[in-house]
């Protein structure tokens, strides 16, 4: 993958924090092997990020996910498009004769994942599908997030600066429609704070000691 690849997956790990879910029984990755077929073990897919919540704890990096020895599906899928992946991330290959089936119908019809969605960073545009009565259905976006009632999260685009690039990039949001922030951007908000908290604290000594 490339750099935004990299980037925009980070972005998603950092920001997935699902309410009422401790830590270690959430899991987050990105290109790590997915084996969904017990009947054919060898089989997987890669995509590019996925999380799934309720997940056993471990004590060690996972090297890949088992559905069948994790015993929790993946809750939401995401696939960042690129000219050689888009037709098979978009439902629109056909499983050839002896091979394994496509991505779309491993989402769909095998692991039955409740969230799917696909961003072009070439044409800047989400889409995302939500499984009902076992097919995706696309669901009309609007200018807030996306609501994911499984997981009690929103996403949705947001422009912004990430690894100094500033970009539309695809994040978490929470119920009030706020983006979940990273680590660094938590440090730096609480940096901030205490920051003002002291000029504050200065002034009102200044103003004391007139």
């Amino acid at each position: 993958p490339d750099e935004f690849h990299f980037w925009q997956s980070e972005l998603l790990i950092h920001t997935f924090r699902p309410p009422g879910w401790e830590p270690g029984r959430i899991m987050a990755a990105a290109d790590l092997n997915l084996y969904y077929d017990p009947l054919n073990p060898l089989h997987y897919k890669r995509p590019d990020w996925y999380a799934a919540v309720g997940v056993r704890e471990i004590s060690e990096p996972r090297l890949s996910y088992v559905v069948w020895d994790e015993g929790v599906h993946p809750v939401v899928i995401v696939e960042l498009l690129s000219p050689g992946t888009e037709d098979e991330d978009l439902g629109k290959t056909r499983q050839e004769p002896g091979k394994p089936p496509p991505k779309w119908d491993v989402y769909e019809k095998i692991l039955k994942i409740p969230y799917y969605a696909v961003f072009s960073r070439y044409t800047e545009k989400l889409r995302v599908f939500v499984l009902k009565r076992g097919k995706y259905r696309e669901i009309r976006l609007s200018d807030k997030p996306v609501w994911f009632p499984k997981i009690s999260l929103g996403m949705g685009v947001w422009q912004g600066e990430y690894h100094d690039n500033k970009l539309l990039w695809i994040r978490w949001f929470d119920e009030k429609g706020n983006p979940i922030p990273t680590p660094a951007e938590k440090a730096e908000k609480e940096r901030d704070t205490v920051l003002n908290d002291l000029e504050a604290e200065r002034k009102r000594t200044k103003q004391l000691l007139a």
